[in-house]
């Protein structure tokens, strides 16, 4: 039987629909950090089936609220092809240590730029400067279907962090923050930001995954439990 990929099979999406992809990715991403990583409590999430998953996703009003309006910007910038990070970052409110990084990285295959960092929280509204980004590798083609799967071992290796990182003590929140192009327009509500390093982390690399126009890795830096 015959390995060669079935050309017939491999569906390549528009960079429009590669960029809408990536960004509904990542909303998925910051509710299930959230709800894995306990910074709301679990009754504060619903179950909704997406990526072939039960994918848990913010019941609360004012939270919902404020993750659409990172995502009206983020679907924006991604149109643009103007991000090459996200950041997700959770924070001690008592000690206002950061205490997690979620990172993604973000190559537009084909593009170098420029980046500057830009940041939205419940706490800070935060863009400086960043570091150029080398050029992507060439796509490699694949199926609708592989693409999903690569998603889904993401999603399973967030789920499965909990055995790993230490328990969350205390009331935390969280800040988003983008390295965007520099120069990408930024709205008045995000501002300037550091790129809240964690001292001293533990980091782990996790699973990636890509399309024809994108790919997408994942980073969890983390402090370790004192």
């Amino acid at each position: 039987m015959s390995e060669t990929k079935d050309k017939s099979k491999v569906h390549k999406l528009s960079i429009k629909g590669s960029a809408k992809l990536v960004a509904e990715f990542f909303e998925y991403s910051i509710n299930s950090i959230l709800f894995q990583r306990g910074v709301y409590h679990p009754d504060d999430f619903t179950t909704v089936k997406k990526y072939g998953l039960n994918m848990l996703v913010t019941a609360d009003d004012q939270v919902k609220a404020y993750i659409k309006k990172i995502m009206s910007q983020l679907n924006k910038w991604m149109a643009g092809g103007k991000i090459s990070k996200l950041v997700v970052v959770i924070t001690d409110r008592e000690t206002g240590e950061h205490v997690e990084r979620w990172q993604f990285d973000v190559e537009v295959f084909g593009k170098s730029s420029k980046n500057k960092l830009a940041g939205r929280s419940g706490d800070k509204e935060n863009a400086t400067p960043g570091d150029a980004e080398p050029h992507a590798e060439e796509p490699v083609e694949k199926t609708e279907k592989e693409i999903q799967d690569e998603i889904r071992a993401i999603f399973r290796q967030i789920t499965a962090s909990v055995t790993f990182l230490p328990v969350l003590d205390g009331d935390c929140t969280f800040n988003v923050l983008v390295y965007a192009d520099a120069n990408s327009e930024v709205p008045v509500e995000w501002g300037d930001s550091d790129a809240k390093e964690i001292k001293n982390a533990e980091k782990v690399q996790l699973r990636s995954f890509s399309t024809n126009s994108h790919k997408v890795g994942t980073l969890v830096s983390y402090r370790m439990a004192d």
